[in-house]
């Protein structure tokens, strides 16, 4: 994370500890203790693919630790304090985060580490334009084509959105929201456009710098449009379906 080989912990503006409580970032077992420092030049194929593994599983559990508000907008974190934490070495974690740099949601900060973005509501509603835009024609479009059985096999995505509202799990409910609105546009047979949703969706999901942390009671309101529209879905009730994704977007930019 900290560029160039930092020789110093980053700490938080105003001088303050680094806020990252130890069981707050949550990292599959299998990753700990799998360090990648000290490694030869050149290594053998399946070093590759481990060091990718982790590296991977870092990634996942960073993007968890930013939108369940556990790493906080505004605050900057080292990779070898992130590593520790993990069980890695800081190589993996500091990759991540310049994988987490690309997509925006951190800045680089020379010689400490990374910044996590601070966002506001316009570039919220801003991005739930853009989603709105590429995301309500064709599903109006696939509504009067895809068969109702079709619709039905995506039943349990939408039941997993609820599920994990349920129980206030928003890492785990970003990762089913961005499934069922992937699985969606998937039917349009359209690689393209379900990349470039998928990107837009995922930044939506970054927290706002004065809002880190999405309620229950919206995550269970915003799963209930999930089983609403596949219900119209199935029913091919076009004009039903128009009017709950418009008003599905538009409660996304709040």
């Amino acid at each position: 994370m900290d560029q160039g080989g930092a020789r110093e912990e980053a700490r938080p503006r105003h001088g303050a500890p680094e806020a990252v409580p130890h069981s707050s970032v949550r990292v599959p077992e299998q990753v700990r203790g799998e360090h990648t420092h000290g490694e030869p030049d050149g290594p053998a194929p399946r070093d590759r693919v481990r060091r990718h593994s982790v590296r991977g599983q870092i990634l996942d559990a960073l993007r968890a630790a930013l939108v369940g508000g556990e790493l906080v907008p505004g605050q900057v974190y080292s990779a070898p304090a992130l590593g520790a934490r993990f069980g890695v070495s800081a190589t993996p974690v500091r990759e991540a985060m310049q994988q987490l740099a690309v997509e925006g949601a951190v800045e680089v900060v020379p010689n400490r580490g990374f910044r996590v973005a601070e966002r506001g509501p316009g570039e919220l509603a801003e991005l739930a334009e853009v989603r709105a835009l590429i995301e309500v024609p064709v599903m109006l479009r696939l509504a009067r084509t895809v068969p109702p059985a079709r619709w039905c096999a995506l039943r349990p995505l939408a039941d997993a959105t609820v599920a994990a509202a349920a129980v206030g799990d928003r890492a785990s409910y970003a990762e089913a929201d961005r499934a069922f609105h992937g699985a969606v546009l998937a039917l349009a047979g359209n690689h393209s456009l379900v990349r470039v949703a998928d990107d837009l969706h995922r930044r939506s999901q970054w927290p706002l710098v004065d809002n880190p942390v999405t309620r229950r009671a919206d995550l269970l309101a915003d799963a209930s449009e999930h089983t609403a529209l596949l219900d119209a879905l199935i029913a091919q009730d076009v004009a039903v379906v128009q009017t709950l994704v418009r008003e599905h977007f538009a409660g996304a930019d709040g």
